[in-house]
């Protein structure tokens, strides 16, 4: 049996926001691995692109550092659903292993993922605030339709949020580190975009 201060207003916000419909199931499908992947994917192919073109050292580790932390997402996630064994809302098939949300979780790493990779490539505020608010409707997106139509408690989704930015929080870390790393010597070309 689940327990915790928190399980009631959990469920209070589930029975507010449920309300299975089409839109939301839709919005649920944005955290699918076989939509937020490739749209990471573009990404990172982009970035790589770009980073060579301009003959960026290490160019391919953007990519790389981001492709790693997308790749140990599911050994953090599935051992945590199985661990937890939270039972799912009641308007999904019984069941354990839905806390932390995986569709979420993709989500953050996705999108959020590919706008810290692409950041040192926008060059004004306006496109990183385009960047920013175009890798978070999605995820917000996700988790909305995720609870609304009854996929997820609001804790699963809020716990993937925050594995999410744990690993956002890693791979931002690697890259600054990187081209701290690569930016230390005498300024050239290799060194990376500025």
């Amino acid at each position: 049996m689940v327990r915790g201060p928190l399980l009631g207003a959990d469920r209070r916000v589930s029975r507010a926001l449920l309300r299975p419909d089409r839109f939301s199931e839709v919005l649920s499908d944005l955290g699918n691995v076989q939509v937020a992947l490739p749209v990471l994917l573009v990404v990172l192919a982009y970035v790589a692109w770009r980073g060579r073109g301009a003959g960026v050292g290490r160019w391919w580790g953007p990519p790389l550092a981001a492709s790693a932390v997308t790749a140990v997402l599911p050994l953090l996630l599935v051992p945590l659903k199985e661990w937890i064994a939270r039972p799912g809302t009641p308007a999904v098939p019984p069941g354990t292993g839905y806390f932390p949300s995986g569709h979420t979780a993709t989500a953050v790493v996705a999108y959020g993922g590919a706008v810290v990779v692409l950041w040192p490539w926008l060059g004004t505020s306006l496109a990183r605030r385009v960047a920013v608010a175009g890798g978070a409707v999605p995820v917000l997106g996700v988790s909305y339709g995720l609870v609304r139509r009854g996929y997820h408690w609001p804790l699963d989704v809020v716990a993937s949020w925050c594995l999410g930015a744990v690993l956002l929080a890693v791979l931002s870390a690697v890259l600054s580190r990187s081209t701290r790393r690569s930016s230390s010597g005498t300024a050239s070309r290799r060194s990376g975009p500025s």
